[in-house]
């Protein structure tokens, strides 16, 4: 009688996720955003108070301060960081009229509704696991990493604004937990593939693989691990076709996998940055772009086809991490660690960066996480 109870509150909490999930996802997508809508919200990571620091974009690109909202839980600070307190791609994540970020000191997840450059929020929720480091969301399913503990993942099913924690959602990585230094032996991202149907964790030097789990409203099926052997990898997006691009910190380069029905991957090729630390990854179209913390720049590489031609590199301010482009593609904005600050690139026809200005985001030094929409 309990495996039956339990069949069928599976199959609600399926049924409900099937009947937001399209809706969700469309929302991820906006094709057109209002002068009104067009925002920049940056995590501070601040372990004395956790904010998100929302800027309204104007049509120059150029941010103004509009508001500071309180996530309800602090941030974290990983041992050895400097200008990367989290080590991690992906610690605030937005869907449609909602933005996540993570509390990595309180092991909370803040869930808020974004109305232009306005939050409300809605939700703080544990993430079963400890110092929380990149959340990723895909129609009504969000997964949250872990990065403590040897590592963990899990899932929530989205009911608007709320997050309903799914115990059966949850996984470990199964990493050594102390294997030092930390912020080199914590997993960097989750993000899932373009269609929903894997979720992507990188581990960076503790174990130096990617695991791809498959996903359904049931869960996280057996992940396949592939060995990425001395190459740390550490954040990920995917160009158009879906190939997996990987910013590798060990041989400072960009991986291109192709993703196999079954979570496997395979090496396309590797593209060398030149620089230092490349740890970050972003893209815009065909545009890709490389946050390298050891050398102050981006890397900048158009992508056809699979294969990834350089650009040149940009400068930024000290200690490059996340990155983000607007919705429409017109700006990049930068989230450099070392004072807290953005900077403000205007994306030219090719895809290069020119710069249009920075705003020092208070509080935010070593601060990870940015949004633009």
């Amino acid at each position: 009688m309990k495996v039956r109870k339990s069949l069928v509150a599976g199959a609600a909490v399926a049924a409900a996720a099937v009947s937001l999930g399209t809706a969700g996802a469309a929302q991820a997508h906006p094709q057109h955003r209002s002068d009104a809508d067009a925002a920049v919200f940056v995590q501070t990571d601040n372990p004395d108070g956790n904010s998100v620091v929302a800027y309204h974009r104007s049509a120059d690109g150029t941010l103004q301060h509009a508001h500071t909202y309180a996530t309800g839980g602090r941030g974290g600070v990983l041992a050895g960081s400097q200008v990367d307190h989290l080590a991690s791609q992906g610690a605030l994540a937005r869907s449609g009229s909602t933005l996540f970020a993570v509390n990595a000191g309180s092991n909370t997840l803040s869930v808020f509704g974004v109305r232009g450059d306005q939050l409300r929020r809605t939700q703080v929720v544990g993430t079963g696991g400890s110092f929380p480091v990149s959340v990723a969301v895909h129609g009504s399913m969000v997964y949250v990493l872990n990065a403590r503990d040897g590592g963990s993942i899990q899932g929530f099913l989205r009911l608007g604004d709320h997050l309903v924690r799914v115990p059966g959602w949850h996984r470990g990585l199964g990493l050594d937990p102390d294997q030092t230094p930390e912020f080199t032996s914590t997993p960097g991202q989750v993000a899932f593939t373009p269609d929903g149907t894997k979720l992507v964790v990188t581990t960076k030097a503790n174990g130096n693989a990617i695991k791809v789990f498959p996903v359904s409203l049931l869960g996280l099926g057996r992940a396949v691990t592939t060995s990425d052997a001395g190459n740390v990898p550490f954040a990920v997006t995917f160009d158009s076709a879906g190939r997996l691009l990987v910013a590798e910190a060990g041989p400072n380069a960009i991986a291109t996998f192709t993703v196999g029905h079954n979570g496997s991957l395979h090496l396309s090729s590797r593209t060398a940055t030149g620089q230092q630390a490349t740890c970050w990854i972003a893209r815009s179209g065909s545009s890709v772009y490389a946050s390298n913390a050891g050398s102050a720049t981006v890397s900048q590489f158009r992508s056809e086809q699979g294969v990834l031609t350089s650009a040149g590199t940009v400068g930024t301010d000290p200690g490059t991490v996340d990155a983000s482009a607007s919705s429409d593609g017109r700006f990049v904005y930068v989230q450099t660690g070392k004072t807290g600050t953005v900077d403000e690139f205007r994306v030219g026809s090719t895809g290069t960066l020119t710069s249009i200005g920075s705003v020092t985001v208070p509080g935010a030094a070593g601060g990870e996480g940015i949004v633009a929409s």
